[in-house]
């Protein structure tokens, strides 16, 4: 029998790196189930507080962890009563309890709440488990929603300013008939309303009863002593005072004095600020001396104004029509400057003050003086089928520019050597043109003289400053001699209705304008001509004509109980509305020195009529 032998297999020995294997996962097991139970553990609480405040949580150390919102806000209202059972004493010279509700602090519960639930539930689930964590180890207060309405504190301590505000009494100095009462000074006080508020502000919101000091701003009088000013006055009143011509003035008008019981009456202490100092200066009374002195004043004017010359065609000299003046003004203001300085050194006699300007032009200027040798422009316009009425204003607007003159480089503003257009000045009433009608008013007619004016200086080559026409064309202004009508003259008139519309050109040249105008009712014209020097500049002009017609619309007609059955009146008149653009080129010596283009819009203007009752009115035809 035989006998069969195997090797024998050695199992290995264990060793220690199985072991430290054994451990590690022992620990990830324990790690696993310890995060599953923490994650369970936090679910479940989140779910549990899921409609509810996280415990650790206060409002203002009002406890509401584990309430529902609406339940904390009960809670809140009823434990945090600072609104009303807070005390804050108001505090100066006088204290006044007040609540801060009274101050307009308001709680608001329902945002409190709503804010201590959003604790551990914003910022993303990391920052939120943190608060949750935060506010379960240490606790999480939340600051409480207050309304402080600053309209209340504002209104309660305007009302408290009326029994703490008073005003600073200055130390001042007066007569009482002729003798000087000075009355001391007196410290004002006023409530800092607004620096209170902030005071006020910043108690309040600590939620703890507290003293706010109001705070008072105090003024004193910037006057204290006015010995001075007492001797003065009665120095002052110790004479009479008399005002006189200048020396060296042809008229002997004057003295005018004022004994002392007026000049009593007139004296005053005014006060003055001086670098930053207060104090009262004796003087008379400004607006007394003013109104006197002002009335004295046109009495004793002499307005200067150049000489008013013709040119005279066959000689070629200036004939003088109205001689120069020299001008003199009473300077009130220095006058009453003059009178105090006066009193103050102890004077008793005072010389009026004037200003006095010489005349741009005498009466012995030449032609030659003046550049003033030929016709330069002419100009004349037509006013065919005019009323009366229209003439006249026509004939006076134009005399206030005859024998004119403009000097060099001067803008001419027609408006203002025009002067006020009144019944007195020998305007009458006639047709204007008043926003979208045409009535009756003062001085219709005048824009005929502007509209030759302004083609004087247009055609004169002068720069035109301002210009305006017409809201609608007018026939006055679109005719030649002849009662002619031609439209190339759409588009250069002018209105002036000063000082809202005004005509100017300037004369832009070294020489003086003399300007003249006439007015001859019987050829229904007006002439401009301008005198001067050429410079040798020649003018070229174009026009568009009317374009861009805008037919004007159906008349309209209104009912008027003054007027009788069957009569028919008009008031304005149709014109078409159109675009119109003028060109103009200056040239001298070949080289051109103006180029302009004036545009033009006109209106479409409706025809009106009136009608009596009973009056069978015009139909439109189509």
């Amino acid at each position: 029998m035989r006998t069969a032998t195997y090797p024998t297999r050695r199992l290995p020995a264990r060793t220690g790196a199985s072991l430290i294997e054994q451990a590690l996962l022992a620990l990830l097991c324990s790690l696993i189930f310890f995060f599953l139970g923490l994650a369970g553990f936090v679910l479940g609480f989140q779910f549990f507080y899921a409609g509810r405040i996280f415990p650790g949580v206060s409002v203002a150390g009002v406890d509401v962890g584990g309430l529902t919102q609406s339940a904390a806000s009960v809670k809140i209202l009823q434990q945090i009563t600072y609104p009303q059972d807070g005390k804050i004493l108001l505090q100066e010279n006088e204290t006044h309890l007040v609540t801060p509700a009274q101050m307009g602090l308001f709680l608001d519960p329902d945002t409190s709440a709503h804010a201590a639930f959003q604790v551990g539930r914003s910022g993303g689930p990391a920052n939120g488990l943190s608060e949750q964590f935060e506010a379960w180890y240490s606790g999480y207060d939340v600051p409480p929603a207050l309304i402080f309405d600053q309209r209340m504190a504002f209104s309660y301590l305007t009302d408290l300013a009326k029994q703490i505000d008073q005003p600073t009494i200055e130390t001042s100095i007066n007569l009482k008939g002729t003798d000087v009462v000075v009355q001391t000074g007196k410290t004002g006080r006023t409530l800092d309303i607004t620096s209170t508020l902030t005071l006020l502000s910043i108690q309040i919101k600590s939620l703890r009863d507290g003293v706010v000091p109001l705070v008072v701003r105090e003024t004193p009088p910037v006057i204290v002593d006015v010995t001075k000013q007492a001797d003065l006055a009665r120095s002052i009143l110790s004479a009479p005072l008399k005002l006189t011509l200048p020396s060296g003035q042809p008229d002997q008008a004057g003295p005018w004095t004022f004994d002392t019981p007026t000049l009593a009456a007139m004296l005053t202490f005014e006060r003055v600020d001086t670098n930053g100092a207060a104090d009262y200066q004796v003087t008379l009374k400004s607006n007394i001396l003013r109104t006197y002195l002002k009335n004295l004043a046109p009495d004793l004017a002499m307005d200067p104004q150049n000489a008013r010359f013709t040119f005279n065609d066959q000689t070629s000299q200036l004939d003088v029509i109205q001689p120069s003046v020299t001008g003199r003004t009473l300077d009130v203001e220095a006058t009453i400057k003059a009178v105090q300085q006066a009193l103050l050194q102890g004077k008793h006699k005072v010389a009026l003050v004037f200003s006095f300007q010489d005349p741009a032009v005498t009466d012995k200027a030449t032609g030659k003086d003046l550049g003033i040798t030929e016709l330069v422009s002419a100009r004349t316009s037509y006013f065919y089928g005019s009323s009366a009425e229209r003439v006249q204003n026509i004939k006076t607007a134009a005399s206030r520019f005859h024998g004119l003159l403009v000097a060099p480089g001067e803008v001419f503003s027609m408006g203002q050597a025009l002067g006020d257009i009144n019944l007195d000045n020998g305007y009458a009433e006639a047709m204007i043109i008043v926003g979208d009608q045409t009535v009756k008013g003062v001085g219709g007619g005048v824009c005929q003289v502007s509209t030759t004016l302004f083609r004087t200086a247009f055609f004169g080559g002068y720069p035109i400053v301002e210009r305006h026409a017409h809201a609608y064309r007018v026939g006055y202004y679109e005719k030649d001699a002849g009662n002619v009508e031609n439209s190339n003259w759409a588009g250069m008139d002018a209105t002036v209705f000063f000082p809202l519309v005004d005509f100017k050109f300037k004369n832009d040249t070294p020489y003086w304008i003399l300007m003249e105008t006439y007015v001859n009712p019987a050829a229904s014209s007006i002439t401009w001509k301008f005198y001067s020097t050429s410079d040798g500049r020649t003018v070229k002009w174009d026009t568009t004509g009317p374009q861009n017609i805008v037919p004007a619309p159906d008349p309209l007609y209104k009912e008027n109980p003054d007027l009788a059955n069957g009569e028919i009146k008009q008031t304005d008149w149709a014109a078409d509305g159109s675009d119109i653009t003028v060109t103009r080129t200056v040239s001298r010596g070949g080289d051109v020195i103006i180029q302009d283009t004036i545009q033009t819009h006109y209106l479409p203007w409706q025809a009106k009529f009136e009608y009596g009752p009973g009056t069978d009115i015009p139909t439109p035809t189509q």
